[in-house]
């Protein structure tokens, strides 16, 4: 009897046998490490954010610390091992939060030290990938000292302190009622000097102490207040009627981009004037993310060309639908006005952070110039720009228009810095940018 066939197919199983481990080992794969943010300072208690990348995910993560010769283990994971079947598993990505500093190893002292990330993947070669980071270990307490110079805010308004952090911290800037405001180096200075543009809310009590901070993720913070006086504001109050016209006009056009619950007509304009608002002032407020670290102007911001103005910043509003108030709002812009479709032009150089449909604001352009500072242009008929132009002082941005919650043709126009919209006529006045900005900072447009 011939049992050649026989022995192929045993050989043939057996060559698929010994071909299984081989092809597991050519499946396994790298881990790709992340850490973030970018670690450079280490305390006492810190919290590091890793991202792995792995097609199988991981059996171990190892966070280390390395000093005067000495590895100190921070922190271990290990998940179930699966060396055959690994295949099987799906974990592309994982994110672990871990405490890195001196709580977790005692022996760690202020100094140079390295922190090292391992991981060792979840398949038949078990790589490990590590990453290696120079870092300070600094368990100081955060400390903080504001400028000397006298600061003269108007309520609604903006100004400017330098301050110098010190200790470990990881965070600092200035803090105004509920409102916080980020730091940044200080252009030009090598002793570890700070600055930070910051709003004083129109509705934030005159009385309210301003003051500088530096924290860390301990939980410390250090604070330290600044000579300042605070001139309040009589914010102007206006009465608007509205119509069925009006309401006819502006909630159907809005609700061609925006979902609005069913109701009355009455009910569909209280929810644009009241939810939408809510939530395109959001937006406006998220897109303070989108600024540069830099300066991106020099001279001094200038309002529409010829314009009227026909509301002012903080007016506050109350709506009356046939004699009796059915909303109270707060404007928070002015609107100025020339003649219908004008050109619309930036009021000093910057980068385009949006451009597009934004509810109440109809077309709108954001403009960043950089630390937080931002122009918004809004109700346009028309937008001439894209997200991520780089636009010059007096260019053009659009076209004037009555697109969103407006009555008529004008453009409104605000400012906002961090988010917190603020009074425009002071960043209009030359000397205010000389006295207020200019004597604190070296102001010339930065380039990247």
């Amino acid at each position: 009897m011939d049992n050649s066939p026989l022995k192929k197919l045993a050989a043939a199983v057996l060559l698929g046998v010994a071909a299984i481990p081989i092809l597991l080992w050519f499946l396994s794969a790298r881990v790709e490490l992340a850490v973030e943010p970018e670690l450079r300072v280490v305390g006492i208690e810190t919290p590091v954010t890793i991202r792995v990348n792995s097609p199988y995910g991981i059996r171990r993560m190892t966070v280390i610390a390395e000093q005067d010769g000495k590895r100190h283990v921070m922190q271990e994971e290990r998940r179930e091992a699966s060396r055959l079947l690994f295949w099987r598993q799906d974990r592309k990505r994982d994110e672990f939060t871990v405490i890195a500093g001196q709580s977790r190893a005692p022996e760690l002292h202020n100094g140079k030290a390295r922190l090292i990330v391992e991981a060792e993947s979840n398949d038949l070669r078990a790589r490990i990938t590590a990453a290696a980071f120079e870092i300070e270990v600094n368990t100081a307490p955060p400390r903080v000292t504001a400028d000397s110079f006298q600061h003269y805010i108007n309520q609604g308004g903006a100004e400017l302190v330098v301050f110098t952090p010190g200790g470990y911290w990881t965070d600092a800037g200035v803090k105004v009622g509920p409102h916080t405001f980020r730091s940044y180096p200080l252009p030009g200075a090598a002793s570890g000097d700070r600055f930070a543009l910051f709003a004083f809310s129109w509705d934030v009590p005159a009385t309210t102490q301003p003051t500088v901070f530096a924290s860390n993720p301990g939980g410390a913070e250090a604070t330290a207040t600044f000579w300042h006086k605070v001139f309040p504001k009589a914010f102007r109050k206006r009465k608007l009627e509205v119509s069925d016209a009006f309401m006819q006009k502006v909630v159907p056009q809005i609700g061609e981009r925006t979902e609005i619950p069913p109701g009355s007509l009455l009910d569909r304009f209280l929810w644009v004037n009241r939810q939408l608002r809510l939530r395109n002032n959001a937006t406006l407020y998220d897109l303070r993310l989108k600024t540069e670290e830099r300066f991106l102007w020099s001279e001094p911001f200038v309002q529409l060309s010829n314009s009227k103005v026909e509301s002012h910043f903080a007016d506050q509003r109350s709506y009356a639908y046939n004699g009796r108030v059915v909303d109270e709002q707060v404007h928070l812009g002015f609107d100025l006005s020339v003649t219908e479709h004008v050109g619309v032009t930036a009021a000093n150089s910057g980068k385009v952070v949006f451009a597009g449909d934004l509810g109440i604001y109809g077309n709108c352009v954001v403009v960043d110039h950089g630390y937080g500072l931002q122009s918004i242009y809004a109700h346009l008929s028309g937008i001439d720009v894209k997200e991520g132009d780089m636009v010059e002082r007096r260019q053009r941005l659009g076209r004037s228009g009555a697109t969103g919650l407006a009555g008529g043709d004008h453009l409104h126009f605000s400012m906002q810095i961090d988010g917190v919209q603020v009074n425009p006529v002071e960043w209009w006045d030359a000397h205010w940018i000389q006295d207020r900005i200019r004597t604190k900072v070296p102001l010339v447009a930065q380039a990247q």
